[in-house]
């Protein structure tokens, strides 16, 4: 089940974050597994203009997934798609994925863009079997090299990383 969050799931969803995190650790990535979530400022903010997904699993009462959307360069922007360990592998960031291009694409959006590790496997392999490609810097426009720029200066291209898109057009 995948609903539009409200502010009474913030807390689940920094929660979902902090647990998600840690599969990183075990990569020699501590850096993203020690990275603060979300703020609930930050969150309510996605929440009250209708950019955050939630999704449960059938035997669970507690969300497992979410996911929240930005608006980068005119393309619907995957801010960040995380999926508790718990329900790893069940499909979860498939359907949230699946369900926001859905969306998205109601919506008029004709790309919907990411930026991901390039060799975590439940990264950018994992996105382009969901039909994303990578995108070279003369695809990506000024907000989404911002973007890129931000997270740099974060520390996170220690590890490779890339810009990706899906065209919802199709």
């Amino acid at each position: 089940m995948i609903r539009p969050a409200d502010v009474g799931d913030i807390t689940r969803l920094q929660e979902i974050e902090v647990a998600a995190g840690e599969m990183f650790r075990p990569l020699g990535m501590d850096l993203v597994a020690d990275d603060d979530p979300i703020t609930v400022d930050e969150l309510r903010a996605y929440v009250e203009a209708g950019h955050v997904w939630v999704a449960w699993a059938d035997d669970r009462a507690d969300a497992v997934g979410y996911l929240v959307l930005d608006v980068v360069d005119g393309a619907a922007h995957v801010e960040q798609v995380t999926v508790h360990p718990q329900a790893a592998r069940r499909g979860v960031g498939r359907a949230l994925v699946e369900h926001v291009a859905s969306w998205a694409a109601a919506e008029g959006f004709a790309v919907m863009t990411l930026t991901t590790f390039v060799d975590v496997p439940w990264n950018a392999p994992y996105y382009e079997r969901l039909g994303f490609r990578q995108l070279g810097p003369a695809d990506e426009g000024q907000q989404l090299r911002r973007v890129r720029s931000e997270e740099r200066a974060h520390g996170l291209d220690a590890w490779p990383r890339v810009s990706m898109g899906r065209d919802l057009t199709a």
